[in-house]
């Protein structure tokens, strides 16, 4: 026997566990498909088809000519920390202080170490489904139980608060909430976030995540955006509230999130950070103050698009026999019911008995990638984003159409 057969595996267990990415493998599939000549509509990734606006651009442009260029404070600079502080009480009437603060390389940064900073192997983290494919990944990576809780369209894709209670465990750590969600868009009222905040307030172990990175885009009422601590400020002092600038400027590749929260748990992530990343980059830091501080106009601009965008979408998906879609209330993305597809052949006689059976189908006769409802754990659904411009939305729901017709 080699030793190549009885060495352990090189590669940790906490790893093996985990799985790339389904959306990332679903842009990558489409990227390759490309490379071979094929048409390709991508209706994949989460990102907006925006420019960075150019005030941020300048931004960044003058910082590098200042030189700050060099290693910042570990949770960030006090300018953009004293930024987020403002931006928090001003558009959310939350109080935090810049030393409650800490930036990361992003808002997945963010969540990752929060949950390495906090879970012991055999706790639980508690997660509404259909949710961000990455969740239930990073408890599985820091060793943790990811506890699915079932939030169905019948019920807006929401947590009840019966179900709530009834996940929650002595071993529940965290429960993750994402208003407007990924990837149907659910948005919460503040009086379902006090009716969440009364099931919490009887299991004080469990700390909470607010990822609110797109509390933006949000199609329905004015004002702030709906919030759990200001639904139940009491639970402050358990709560980490993760936001950063991706979607809501149009800076994805910028790499900015921060967390908001009980100092102890900030400073926590700051000595996980010191050890596994170090600061974010300073220009990108920069960039990120005169998004928060700068003219606001392209966030309404946006919004606008993306609600055109899904009132059009919407109409075009639901006039396909087969598909049904309710409204999003937020974010950049349709959660199409395919389930009138489900046991019809395709013309080389498939049956389609699943949701990746319906996505592939799609993109290998049609030419249009999508994201099994399976990788966020509700099918019999597909996601679609609409964080692209209308030509390509048209031409992908003329060519979804075509599909579906030829199915029998």
């Amino acid at each position: 026997m080699s030793a190549a057969t009885t060495a352990a595996p090189r590669v940790a267990e906490r790893v093996r566990r985990i799985k790339p990415s389904p959306s990332s493998a679903a842009a990558d599939r489409a990227a390759a498909l490309r490379r071979e000549g094929r048409s390709i509509v991508s209706l994949v990734v989460g990102e907006p088809d925006f420019d960075t606006p150019a005030n941020i651009r300048r931004a960044a442009a003058a910082a590098m000519d200042r030189g700050a260029t060099r290693y910042t404070t570990l949770a960030g600079t006090p300018e953009l920390r004293r930024a987020i502080a403002a931006k928090l009480a001003r558009e959310n009437a939350l109080d935090y202080g810049p030393d409650d603060i800490i930036v990361t390389n992003g808002c997945k940064s963010a969540i990752y170490s929060a949950f390495e900073a906090t879970l012991e192997p055999g706790d639980e983290v508690v997660i509404p489904t259909p949710c961000w494919v990455s969740y239930p990944d990073m408890a599985l990576a820091c060793g943790a139980k990811p506890v699915m809780v079932a939030c169905p369209e019948a019920q807006g894709f929401k947590l009840a608060p019966a179900r709530l209670a009834a996940a929650i465990t002595p071993r529940t750590r965290w429960l993750v909430v994402n208003s407007p969600s990924n990837p149907t868009g659910a948005t919460y009222t503040q009086a379902e976030w006090r009716a969440l905040a009364e099931v919490l307030r009887g299991h004080p172990q469990v700390l909470v995540m607010t990822d609110d990175i797109y509390e933006h885009i949000r199609f329905a009422g004015d004002g702030p955006a709906p919030h759990l601590l200001t639904a139940a400020p009491e639970l402050r002092d358990r709560t980490l509230a993760i936001n950063g600038v991706s979607k809501t400027y149009a800076m994805t590749g910028w790499r900015i999130g921060w967390a908001a929260g009980p100092r102890d748990l900030v400073e926590a992530l700051g000595t996980l950070l010191s050890q596994a990343s170090g600061n974010a980059c300073s220009v990108s830091q920069a960039a990120a103050v005169e998004a928060l501080e700068g003219d606001q106009g392209f966030v309404a601009e946006s919004v606008a698009t993306y609600r055109a965008r899904r009132d059009r979408m919407v109409a075009r998906i639901n006039a396909i026999p087969g598909l049904a879609c309710t409204p999003p209330e937020g974010a950049f993305y349709l959660y199409v019911n395919c389930a009138g597809l489900l046991g019809r052949l395709t013309p080389d006689g498939r049956r389609l008995a699943t949701d990746d059976d319906v996505v592939m189908h799609l993109l290998e006769s049609a030419g249009v990638a999508l994201v099994p409802g399976a990788a966020y754990g509700l099918s019999p659904y597909f996601r679609l984003s609409i964080a692209t411009s209308t030509a390509n939305l048209d031409e992908g729901a003329d060519r979804i159409a075509r599909a579906v017709a030829a199915l029998r």
